[in-house]
């Protein structure tokens, strides 16, 4: 048992700092070769915790040697449009200039209700407002309207928005993020002043504080009877 626990944490650490290694990603935006990796790690992880006859060094060795295959293979998709291509596949044109491209959906083959399925759920009601619509190398649509079709924005309407920062936390669970803080700019003293109105004297007192893009303070603090308050301070 005691053997089991650590060639499992071992193994644990392996799996984890090789997924780190080969850098961030989301699950839906993985291509298929990051697929077939992770597939593999999980495998050769769970080899050697399922038998303990087979070698621990040989499944940590596997498992580094796919790291260093992915981040290679990476390294050269950066370089190499072609590679690039041939890994991770190019996009399709599915419509261009609010034409469907019929040789490509039978290429992947889509049918027309599989197309329009897609488009509704990216918000395009009809074909007919669409001018191009792509199948992403990650399998994802990218649809772009007509200009008609467009949603307005302020840049439409010649207004002027005031510049906008990322909203950042400052405050988890009683933890100060202090490069957060440094982020937008404040200071810890100039911090403090902001909770002091709201009887807060220690980060321990609040359950999160963020600042939006606006540059205002929400601060969400437990209450006696269980709830949790909210102030805005601007």
């Amino acid at each position: 048992m005691t053997i089991i626990l650590i060639r499992t944490i071992i193994l644990y650490l392996m799996v984890l700092f090789a997924i780190r290694i080969m850098g961030k990603s989301e699950l839906s935006k993985l291509s298929p070769f990051q697929f077939v990796i992770l597939f593999m790690l999980a495998e050769l992880a769970s080899l050697p915790i399922e038998d303990i006859s087979l070698s621990l060094i040989n499944g940590v060795t596997a498992i580094f040697t796919l790291m260093f295959l992915q981040v290679s293979i990476s390294y050269l998709s950066l370089k190499n449009e072609w590679f690039k291509n041939f890994i991770t596949g190019k996009p399709s044109i599915l419509i261009e200039n609010g034409a469907i491209n019929e040789k490509e959906l039978r290429k992947l083959r889509i049918n027309i209700n599989d197309l329009t399925e897609q488009l509704r759920i990216k918000n395009a009601s009809s074909l007919s407002d669409v001018a191009y619509a792509v199948i992403e190398s990650n399998g994802d649509l990218s649809v772009i309207l007509k200009p008609d079709k467009k949603p307005l924005t302020p840049g439409d309407m010649g207004i002027i928005k005031p510049r906008e920062i990322l909203p950042l936390v400052l405050i988890c669970d009683g933890a100060l993020y202090k490069k957060n803080l440094q982020r937008i700019g404040w200071d810890e003293e100039y911090f403090k002043s902001l909770l002091m109105p709201m009887n807060i004297h220690s980060y321990k007192e609040v359950l999160m504080a963020f600042c939006d893009e606006k540059k205002q303070l929400h601060v969400y603090q437990p209450s006696s009877d269980g709830t949790i308050s909210v102030e805005v301070i601007v």
